[in-house]
């Protein structure tokens, strides 16, 4: 037992060195609530099962996947190097010059996305048919690229917005007006009739709201202040995100790389498209493990970018190590429940999706792995983002070379196989730069107690999942997981500059509510 003496010198140590782990946390707690707004978007796929079945399902899968990957050519990484470039204009008062980067960012995304919507358009049209693919497929999928423009303007606009340090706007452009409209839109597209074109309209509706309402909040944050010119002209701001987009683009294509060979390769694999609506459930069951990340991620970038800007590499290792810590004691217990109860998941989708059980264990494996290790890509991407690059482009021959393999011979199984085997690859690889280019100390030490946590709630979990079958196995075998794992935390309890940022986040929050009282 420390004496109140040693416990006031302990404070006094770590509280300044916590400062930016407490900026951290305050940063996710709003992120987090975003996360769960933006979360009911899953109501949107769940509605597509529940009321046009696995096939749709499947259809709507493979032209979001493909929308979604070409959606990088129109962001061109301006949706991430806003937030280092804004962030760095910010600390220097140069509110000017950063408003002058969100009007040029936003012209060159909508260029660049209606460019790429062109161009996918005219492709599918022309050799979607010659490839074998359904016209339900080529149609929902060029109706579908007209989205681009509006998911350019969100994510640019939303990137601004973060380099200000302003989170919230993500809450109401994405989380409410996207999210809900997405769902109402398709409502009111199946009471009307459409059918099968009702999840693409609902989308297009959706993102453009989304969009408009993003670019509204971030010009926001500049009114009153002059029309600055930036002081990187446009070919500054595109050399920057030049490296960055091309790795975000490999980033999502190893994403999305899964569904869309299914959905080319898998007619010839006796791949059906049922099933791999089924395999998109788990996606979107398993792919709640990336949303841990996207917590953290709006604020961590700011942080690095700060923090590198100063050259203060210790700084930037123990925010590396905090935060990975917590990204770890998420998406443990989150990747044992999906491992030992995800058909209970998937039994929400309808009749049939619980045959992707298996599926969704791997993925969730896959998914947590490179939530975790995917910090490392934004410290690489601050200070080298060229290793990125090369990071992705070596992940994507190899997943794209083992799934030509697993997915003939597998089907849907070798497909989320492959997955695992990539994240995994590209995990090394962000390790061994971090170790061996950058000279870092890998935060092994801070990362015990949520490892210890997770290793301790598997010993009874797992035996009780083979003892008992069904989803009452499923049930009580996660439940009996998530207990061990609380209990195990409340037995080892929480590092020292943990306790503190609570400490910091609470006296933060009374001092608000005094305040507020005194105000009234």
């Amino acid at each position: 037992m420390n004496s109140p003496d040693q416990d006031a010198a302990l404070r006094e140590a770590v509280e300044p060195e916590t400062h930016t782990g407490t900026e951290l946390a305050r940063g996710a707690l709003v992120n987090v609530v975003t996360l769960v707004a933006a979360n009911l978007r899953g109501i949107f796929t769940f509605l597509i099962a529940r009321l046009l079945g696995h096939a749709a399902l499947g259809t709507f899968g493979v032209a979001w996947s493909t929308t979604d990957l070409l959606s990088k050519f129109g962001t061109f990484g301006m949706d991430t190097s806003t937030i280092a470039l804004v962030a760095k204009r910010h600390a220097a008062g140069d509110e000017g010059g950063a408003r002058a980067l969100l009007r040029r960012a936003v012209l060159f995304g909508l260029l660049f996305a209606v460019a790429a919507a062109v161009a996918g358009i005219l492709f599918f049209r022309t050799f979607g048919p010659r490839l074998g693919q359904p016209p339900e497929l080529v149609l929902n999928t060029s109706l579908m690229l007209l989205a681009l423009p509006g998911i350019a303007l969100y994510r640019i606009s939303n990137g601004v917005s973060r380099g200000m340090k302003v989170m919230q706007h993500d809450l109401f452009s994405k989380g409410f007006t996207e999210t809900f409209l997405t769902i109402a839109s398709f409502l009111v597209a199946l009471a009307i009739g459409v059918g099968h074109l009702a999840p693409v309209l609902a989308v297009l509706c959706g993102t453009g709201a989304g969009g408009v309402m993003a670019f509204v909040l971030a010009r926001g944050l500049f009114a009153g202040h002059r029309r600055d010119r930036a002081k990187a002209g446009p070919a500054g701001l595109l050399r920057f995100s030049t490296p960055i987009a091309i790795y975000s683009l490999l980033n999502m294509l190893i994403m999305r790389m899964d569904v869309l060979l299914l959905g080319f390769l898998g007619p010839s694999a006796g791949v059906s498209i049922g099933t791999i609506g089924v395999f998109v459930a788990s996606v979107e069951v398993a792919g709640g493990m990336r949303k841990v990340r996207q917590a953290f991620d709006p604020m961590f970038t700011p942080i690095i970018a700060r923090q590198s800007a100063a050259q203060d590499r210790a700084a930037m290792e123990q925010s590396f190590a905090q935060l990975g810590r917590w990204v770890l004691a998420a998406q443990l217990p989150l990747m044992g429940v999906l491992c030992l109860a995800g058909g209970i998941g998937l039994d929400l989708f309808g009749p049939g999706f619980r045959s992707g059980a298996l599926w969704v264990a791997l993925l969730a494996v896959a998914h947590a792995t490179n939530s975790f290790v995917g910090l490392a890509e934004t410290v690489i991407m601050i200070q080298r983002p060229k290793w990125n690059l090369v990071n992705s482009a070596i992940t994507v021959v190899l997943q794209f070379g083992v799934s030509l393999l697993l997915i003939p011979e597998f089907g849907a199984t070798g497909a989320a196989l492959a997955m695992v085997l990539a994240y995994v690859t590209q995990g090394v690889l962000r390790y061994c730069e971090l170790r061996y280019l950058f000279h870092w100390h890998w935060p092994w030490r801070a990362l015990a107690r949520p490892a210890l946590a997770f290793v301790v709630a598997l010993i009874p979990a797992v035996p009780l999942r083979l003892w008992l079958g069904g989803w009452q196995g499923e049930l009580a075998s996660g439940l009996t997981f998530l207990a061990a794992y609380v209990a195990t935390w409340k037995l080892v309890g929480l590092e020292p500059a943990d306790r503190v940022v609570l400490r910091q986040l609470w006296q933060g929050g009374r001092r608000r509510r005094l305040d507020e009282d005194d105000a009234a």
